[in-house]
C-alpha cells in the first residue's frame, strides 16, 4: 500500500500563489506518476497536473502557465506549485499515486 498525506493548503486572495506538497510512503515508487486532482463544491473530481518518473508534465488547460508539478523522488514528495489563483480554484486538491489517493487539502481563493 502507498500512503499520501497532502499539505499547504489554505485561504487565499485572488492573484496570491500557494505550494501543495505530498509525502507518499509505504510501498512507493520513483516510477509512478504522480498526479494532482481537485474537486469543487457540487462538482466532479477533475484532473489539474502530473508528473512522471522522467519529469515530464502535463496540465488541465485551465492551469496550464500558473501551475507547475515537480517532485523529489528521493523524498517521494510531489509538488503543485499554484501562482495567480483564482476562485475558480477553490477546491479540494488530491494526490493520487497508482491506484492510491489521499485525504486532500482545501484551497480557498478569495475575489
Amino acid at each position: 500500500q502507498v500512503q499520501l498525506v497532502e499539505s499547504g493548503g489554505g485561504l487565499v486572495q485572488a492573484g496570491d500563489s500557494l505550494r501543495l506538497s505530498c509525502a507518499a510512503s509505504g510501498r512507493t515508487s520513483s516510477k509512478y506518476v504522480m498526479d494532482w486532482y481537485r474537486q469543487a463544491p457540487g462538482k466532479e473530481r477533475e484532473f489539474v497536473a502530473a508528473i512522471n518518473w522522467s519529469g515530464g508534465t502535463y496540465y488541465q488547460e485551465s492551469v496550464k502557465g500558473r501551475f507547475t508539478v515537480a517532485r523529489d523522488n528521493a523524498e517521494h514528495t510531489v509538488y503543485l506549485q499554484m501562482n495567480a489563483l483564482k476562485p475558480e480554484d477553490t477546491a479540494i486538491y488530491y494526490c493520487k499515486v497508482d491506484a492510491y489517493w489521499g485525504q486532500g487539502t482545501q484551497v480557498t481563493v478569495s475575489s
